[in-house]
């Protein structure tokens, strides 16, 4: 049985669920942050006025949502791709890390 090969549209496809996946992400990471803390603005490694446990705390959230809005963005577009196309846009079981 001959192997399809991938469209080249999955490359460029790829790039824009990526920028999209950050962005949502970034979003998500916002809202959470304004509903836990009831603040604006997440602290960051170099707030000065924020203490350690604060600066883990958003680190390790912002973390989780980006992983798993990434993974839910480039599932998404794999399925798509396999539906349309019939071939699944990655040859390895592992991920892309």
């Amino acid at each position: 049985m001959q192997k399809k090969k991938l469209p080249l549209v999955y490359k460029p496809l790829g790039f824009v669920l990526g920028w999209a996946s950050g962005a949502l992400a970034g979003m998500a990471f916002q809202a959470t942050w304004k509903a836990i803390r009831h603040e604006e603005d997440a602290p960051d490694a170099l707030d000065r006025d924020r203490g350690w446990g604060e600066v883990l705390l958003a680190a390790a959230i912002q973390g989780a949502l980006f992983a798993v809005v990434r993974s839910a963005v480039d599932r998404t577009g794999a399925t798509a791709i396999e539906r349309s196309t019939g071939v699944w846009p990655s040859d390895d079981k592992g991920g892309r890390d």
